[in-house]
Order: structure tokens, then C-alpha cells, then sequence
């Protein structure tokens, strides 16, 4: 193996990748995460408030929009980069 490959660690060690690959695959997932957080934290303030429950209702499917929209092209670029290491796996 290259000494720059890297090794992922679910697949026991026998599949290597261009360097870049689990730093990157690493990043967006972070990201997804990072993602996730704000619109579990938004969502939580929301339901906590004194707000009218259809404003609340209202608020809760816009940040379902929002967190959609912004999941959308990290998750693309996953399946895309899935898609780029099925061969190699295979």
C-alpha cells in the first residue's frame, strides 16, 4: 500500500483509497452533523416558546426547509463520492 493511502476503518483494513478520500467523506459527515445540531437546537427552542402552536407549526416545517436545503448538496456529494470508491471496493 501507497504510505500516503489511507485505510478505512469499517472495512477492516483490506480496501485503500486516494488520500483525500476519508478526510473529505469525514468533512461532509461533520458537516451533516454540524447541520443537524442547529436544527435539533432551533427546533427545541421553538417548541419551548410561548408561540401559537400553528405559528410554531408554521416555524417547525421552515426549518425543516431550511435544514433540507442545506443537507441536500453535502448529501449529494457523498453519494457522489460513494459512487467514485464502488469500484475500488468491488
Amino acid at each position: 500500500m501507497p504510505p500516503n493511502a489511507a485505510r478505512l476503518p469499517w472495512t477492516g483494513g483490506a480496501q485503500t483509497y486516494a488520500p483525500g478520500v476519508p478526510p473529505l467523506l469525514q468533512s461532509l459527515l461533520a458537516t451533516l452533523a454540524d447541520i443537524d445540531f442547529a436544527f435539533e437546537s432551533d427546533l427545541e427552542v421553538v417548541e419551548n416558546s410561548a408561540t401559537d402552536d400553528a405559528l410554531k407549526r408554521k416555524i417547525v416545517e421552515r426549518l425543516r426547509e431550511q435544514r433540507r436545503e442545506r443537507r441536500t448538496p453535502y448529501v449529494r456529494q457523498i453519494d457522489a463520492l460513494q459512487h467514485t470508491m464502488k469500484p475500488m471496493v468491488a
